[in-house]
């Protein structure tokens, strides 16, 4: 089974940090970066509006625990958005492809 983690990040230079960090540790095969959503949300009691990046990991569900527990570990946030979602299908070339990449050579 394969996953995506979807997480929120300050801005573009903090996401390039999470996703390099998590190729470098063969924990992702590939991450995309969009950079810039604004996102309106409960902080502490109060209404916040922020600009942050969107970080889109490809990973093995068997993985996703790790991975969060990664990007808790890098992330600048107290309590940083790292969700998982299953992919239930996909192209086989492409989900060969993520599985050669997360391979340890």
């Amino acid at each position: 089974m394969y996953s995506m983690v979807y997480v929120t990040a300050s801005g573009v230079e903090e996401a390039k940090k999470i996703a390099r960090n998590l190729l470098e540790d063969k924990l992702v095969a590939c991450a995309n970066i969009i950079p810039k959503m604004e996102s309106i949300y409960w902080w502490e009691g109060n209404l916040e509006e922020d600009v942050e990046s969107i970080l889109l990991l490809k990973t093995h569900s068997e993985s996703v625990d790790k991975v969060i527990d990664r990007v808790k570990e890098i992330h600048s946030y107290q309590t940083p958005c790292a969700l998982e979602i299953q992919i239930k299908s996909g192209s086989s070339e492409y989900l060969d492809w993520l599985d050669k990449s997360l391979k340890k050579h």
